[in-house]
């Protein structure tokens, strides 16, 4: 098949999924064409000839005071389908992305080309953003309007279907990890680099907006190195993070709490963790929380969302309600302070994890890809 994938090129969990996929479909000899105004992170490099890349270019005209990001990709959308006879749109997020894949479709049919488009829904699309009233009868219309629809949880699908009419049928297929590639890789960590042999690593990874709640991390953490001697690694770049650091000299942290910006070596980073924190308000799945047990770390998290479908409370880690860091850091200190304990957890984490794997769910989207395209 030859596939378009349109996506955020941004180290969110949606265009780190995007991206993945692609790379999987690629391997199995699908042509996939990434459609985005930059090169997705974790694409790095064209260096796989059935991969290939189209930017979408956004002229900048004084007469608009916000350039018309869907204008241009609807356009290029065509042009792509047009030039390499795509079979199947395949859109992650609902706003802007599904909303102008349908004007493509709709440009496409005077050419008499039909498109299917594959809407997949991840989260902040449905539950932040999309249920704006200002946005709602868009998103709705674009969901309604999408030849085949996916979220990536229980948890979403059901916000989905609470928040908006929806008349379209919404297959959960979750989002996923390599769990081979991990093996392969295996772990020579180098501890001493980032902590003494006595030192807890905790580790948060995200985007650092205001759900992540960054705040009640940083407060898990206090809390733990009262009792241990610890560090925390908190890896990306967001609108909390001044906020977070401010925070952490004033209080003298700043030997303890590493700040480690966006990285393209979390493999590493969870390499050296002893523990994941995700004590989030939102969450439609928790992909970073899948990669942490992927790589044998337990999870200390809120119960929001689609989390409590990923950890597994007393077995891959703990649940709390969200904002309530006291039983997070207590939940957390049980573990690290429980040798044994905390080994059982490492290893049911990573089982757990083995449920997500890539193979499963990159059948599913082919399934998905092939009915939409029959039934067009």
């Amino acid at each position: 098949m030859n596939i378009a994938i349109v996506c955020y090129p941004t180290f969110g969990g949606s265009g780190v999924v995007a991206t993945e996929l692609g790379l999987a479909l690629s391997k199995r000899g699908h042509h996939i064409h990434f459609i985005t105004y930059n090169l997705p992170v974790r694409l790095e490099a064209l260096k796989d000839p059935n991969i290939h890349f189209h930017e979408v270019n956004v002229p900048d005209y004084p007469l608009f005071k916000y350039q018309p990001y869907e204008l241009a990709l609807s356009s290029r959308l065509v042009d792509v389908v047009k030039a390499n006879k795509i079979d199947v749109l395949h859109v992650h997020y609902a706003i802007p992305h599904a909303y102008a894949a349908y004007m493509a479709k709709k440009i496409l049919l005077d050419s008499g080309i039909q498109i299917p488009i594959v809407t997949t829904l991840h989260g902040t699309d449905i539950t932040l953003v999309g249920s704006h009233p200002f946005y709602k009868p868009a998103v709705t219309f674009s969901i309604n309007h999408s030849d085949r629809v996916t979220a990536v949880s229980e948890s979403l699908k059901q916000d989905t279907l609470r928040l908006f009419d929806i008349k379209k049928n919404i297959n959960v297929i979750p989002n996923f990890i390599d769990t081979e590639k991990i093996k392969l890789k295996g772990k020579p960590c180098e501890r001493s680099l980032l902590a003494e042999k006595e030192e807890k690593i905790l580790t948060h990874i995200s985007n650092f907006r205001p759900l992540k709640r960054i705040m009640d991390v940083i407060s898990i953490f206090e809390g733990v190195q009262l009792k241990i001697k610890s560090k925390l690694m908190m890896v990306g770049e967001g609108p909390e993070k001044k906020r977070a650091i401010q925070y952490v000299n004033e209080k003298g942290l700043e030997e303890q709490v590493l700040f480690l910006g966006n990285s393209n070596e979390i493999d590493k980073i969870l390499c050296y963790s002893d523990l994941f924190l995700l004590p989030s308000e939102k969450e439609s799945f928790g992909l970073s929380a899948l990669e942490a047990m992927a790589h044998g770390v337990p999870i200390i998290s809120s119960d929001a969302g689609g989390i409590p479908e990923v950890n597994k409370h007393g077995k891959t880690g703990y649940l709390s309600k969200i904002g309530d860091t006291e039983s997070m850091t207590l939940n957390a200190l049980s573990l690290l302070q429980n040798e044994s304990l905390h080994e059982s957890f490492k290893k049911q984490a990573e089982q757990q994890a083995e449920k997500f794997n890539l193979e499963s769910v990159v059948n599913q989207y082919e399934s998905i890809y092939a009915d939409a395209i029959e039934t067009v």
